[in-house]
């Protein structure tokens, strides 16, 4: 491991992969006038930027007038791809299907009782009535998982992107353990929450293997990308990319996943590495 002063970068970065909450963003979840800054040099230098986040599409007003070129962003811990220049429309669905859903909420009521559930459609959120409120989310149905699961009801049609699940006693790495031990072979399941929260996607669905799908499709390969995250939602993609940092707010997996580090999200840590690969690429340019 080591830190965002003294580690290698690559000579030719072709694209950032920044989390949102807890890296990119400050802890009051807005963008730094240096991070700012940062995400435009390494847009003018060639360099794309992929947000890659667990939030949803309709989230992602925190960092829409800070895309550039592509305006792309990968949600839902890579359940969704959108198109953050049209107002955050989703260009791929990854879903969770909901037979696989429901056999994760039965697994983990007798694994871990007292869990409660919020299922995440591409249309918004709906959840139990023990589960947290959305209070951004008024328009949510409440109601059992299995009711809120069912076909017919709500949003008809709509793919499920994630399910939530909340334990109110349980410490969360604790509950994750639980999780995976009942339903892993079910679902990718992973956290990013300080809370017993846990976030549930189809199986082999990650922000890891959907930027892969991206970078492909773009001939990048993962030694051409950069990556930044703090909570175990990131792990897969830290280690999938060439060159990664984590936070120096990081959680334990994500430090072990990553192969460098920089300092924390309020001390614009990325921003920092940033601009060390935009001084970097023209260097290299100018040599070559």
């Amino acid at each position: 491991m080591t830190s965002a002063i003294d580690s290698p970068l690559p000579a030719a970065p072709r694209l950032i992969a920044t989390d949102l909450d807890g890296t990119l963003l400050r802890d009051d979840k807005t963008v730094s006038d240096r991070t700012v800054a940062a995400l435009a040099a390494a847009e003018e230098a060639g360099i794309e930027v992929f947000f890659v986040t667990g939030r949803p599409a309709r989230w992602m007003d925190v960092v829409s007038n800070h895309v550039h070129g592509h305006g792309l962003a990968i949600c839902a811990n890579g359940a969704a791809i959108a198109d953050l220049h049209a107002g955050g429309r989703l260009l791929k669905v990854r879903p969770l299907e909901r037979t696989a859903a429901l056999e994760v909420v039965h697994a983990l009521r007798a694994a871990a009782p007292g869990t409660s559930f919020a299922v995440e459609l591409a249309t918004g959120i709906h959840y139990e009535p023990a589960y947290p409120p959305f209070h951004l989310d008024p328009g949510a149905t409440v109601a059992t998982a299995e009711k809120l699961l069912h076909e017919e009801t709500p949003g008809a049609g709509a793919p499920v992107l994630k399910l939530l699940a909340h334990h109110a006693e349980l410490a969360p790495d604790d509950f994750l353990a639980i999780a995976h031990t009942a339903a892993g072979d079910r679902a990718s399941l992973t956290r990013s929450s300080p809370t017993a929260l846990l976030e549930v996607s189809g199986l082999g669905v990650s922000k890891a293997s959907t930027l892969a799908l991206c970078c492909a499709e773009r001939g990048i390969s993962p030694a051409e990308v950069v990556a930044f995250g703090d909570m175990p939602n990131d792990v897969e993609m830290l280690s999938w990319a060439g060159t990664s940092y984590a936070m120096g707010n990081a959680h334990p997996a994500a430090v072990a996943a990553a192969s460098g580090r920089t300092v924390t999200n309020e001390e614009d840590g990325v921003a920092i590495v940033i601009e060390r690969l935009v001084a970097e690429r023209r260097k290299y340019r100018s040599q070559s």
